[in-house]
């Protein structure tokens, strides 16, 4: 039973914590804070949401989370609220969690309405010293136009941008290879020290910074990554040309130091509701900032990742015996990611749309994101087992790289599809063992030549030529 929640001073002297928003950085970071020994008050606009993180059902897939939220409520360290009143009288320090999407215009920019009401309707609640600290990821130069809006006396404002990944966002907060502190003062800087006292005793970097670079230190980052994930595949559709194997060239390449093998690896590229948003954002301001040659980098990066899924759908049409239509696909994965059920801008559920856009019926299996596949996306038919997502199948496409689809046994698949034909996303399966259940096997950025008839100074050309600037491969 939850003990009572102090709205009072804290009893043991601590500072107090509130969250605002309560979607996926929201609830990891308010039940991870309250894992370490804070009081903690998460807020959401949503009386359901509210009540469903009360009664300990974090309405996410995430490793060890549902035991930290309901450790935390049962504690009586974690509380949630709809009231801004009531989190404005209690918190010391308010992080902001709130969603920064793609703005529905069609524009590329960020979305901030949340980040502004958050802030607009906690600052005229303030009646202490305390420090709002930004999380949410936001275009350069967000932290200090809020500043200007005015925070009552005694308020002030930092970001602290989270560098959470899906699967992993417990370890991520709790043990994370850095933090980083914008911030404008002495006063700022020692107070976020206080928050993260155990990270830094446990050697964590603590990197104290000014509110733009804060801001865009996450943007980099995540840029750097998806041009890092966009390099590799580009050089995957060059293998498929010339007849190589791109998760060979991958694995050298990662024994270099300089690159390191992290992130470096060929497949359908990468989805979620973070890199490839926060790409074309950053993409969108340095155009308005007038770095056109930024801009074109972070531009490619988006085209090469989503053309990647096109070549998928050719791949799998190629297996199909030139089209889909009539076709039985059966699909392994809908999550963007193993460990996680999010399937926002998911290259799997993008991937399986267009199957199925082309005449194919489609089968589709995932181990978390069936529930949230299906309210996107009713016209596809949900399995409830690997086996059964393959029953009749002409073509089998492996989408995610979930653990089970690795250890799938290929003999008692090969045993109930229509077609020994599997089409690997994610470079997920050990080919040779396929190949010898009877399986014909393609993979991105692996297997046979595309032109193999051309010489070599054509297929020289052609790679030099190719759509690597768009992704497509035509």
């Amino acid at each position: 039973m939850a003990l009572p929640f102090p709205d009072g001073p804290s009893p043991d002297g601590r500072l107090r914590l509130t969250v605002f928003g309560t979607g996926y950085l929201g609830t990891a970071h308010a039940a991870c804070m309250a894992d370490a020994g804070f009081h903690v008050l998460g807020v959401d606009a949503d009386p359901a949401r509210v009540k469903e993180l009360s009664a300990g059902e974090p309405g996410i897939y995430e490793a060890g989370l549902a035991v930290l939220l309901r450790r935390g409520l049962a504690s009586g360290r974690l509380a949630f609220t709809t009231s801004y009143r009531r989190a404005a009288a209690f918190g010391d320090v308010h992080f902001i969690c709130v969603g920064t999407p793609q703005r529905a215009d069609g524009s590329a920019a960020a979305e901030l309405s949340q980040v502004e009401a958050c802030l607009d309707t906690l600052a005229p609640l303030l009646d202490k010293p305390c420090l709002i600290v930004g999380k949410s990821t936001v275009p350069v130069g967000t932290a200090a136009r809020l500043a200007r809006r005015g925070l009552p006396g005694g308020a002030e404002l930092a970001w602290n941008p989270e560098f959470l990944r899906e699967g992993h966002a417990v370890a991520d907060t709790l043990r994370p290879d850095r933090i980083v502190a914008g911030v404008a003062s002495a006063r700022a800087e020692a107070v976020l020290r206080r928050v993260y006292w155990r990270q830094l005793i446990d050697g964590v970097p603590f990197v104290v910074t000014d509110l733009a670079t804060a801001e865009l230190v996450k943007l980099a980052a995540n840029s750097f990554l998806a041009a890092k994930i966009s390099f590799v595949n580009a050089m995957a559709e060059i293998c498929e040309i010339v007849g190589a194997d791109s998760a060979m060239l991958a694995q050298a390449l990662g024994y270099d130091p300089r690159i390191g093998g992290s992130a470096l690896r060929p497949g359908l590229g990468f989805g979620g509701g973070c890199l490839p948003k926060d790409t074309r954002a950053f993409a969108g301001q340095a155009a308005e900032l007038g770095a056109a040659q930024p801009a074109a980098l972070l531009r490619s990066v988006d085209a090469i990742n989503t053309g990647r899924r096109d070549r998928m759908v050719q791949l799998a049409a190629e297996l199909a015996g030139g089209s889909l239509a009539g076709t039985r696909v059966g699909v392994l994965g809908l999550a963007f990611k193993p460990g996680t059920d999010d399937i926002r801008d998911s290259p799997a559920m993008a991937v399986a749309t267009a199957v199925s856009d082309l005449g194919a019926l489609v089968t589709a299996f995932d181990p978390a994101a069936m529930d949230r596949a299906r309210a996107q996306q009713p016209r596809f038919r949900y399995a409830r087992s690997v086996l059964e997502a393959a029953c009749d199948a002409d073509v089998l496409l492996v989408l995610t790289e979930w653990p089970q689809f690795a250890a799938a046994d290929p003999c008692q698949l090969a045993a109930v599809v229509a077609r020994r034909n599997v089409a690997d996303g994610r470079h997920a399966l050990d080919p040779a063992r396929w190949q010898a259940a009877g399986w014909r096997y393609r993979a991105l950025g692996q297997g046979r030549p595309l032109h193999p008839q051309r010489p070599a100074s054509q297929r020289s050309m052609q790679a030099s030529s190719s759509s690597v600037s768009t992704g497509l491969v035509t």
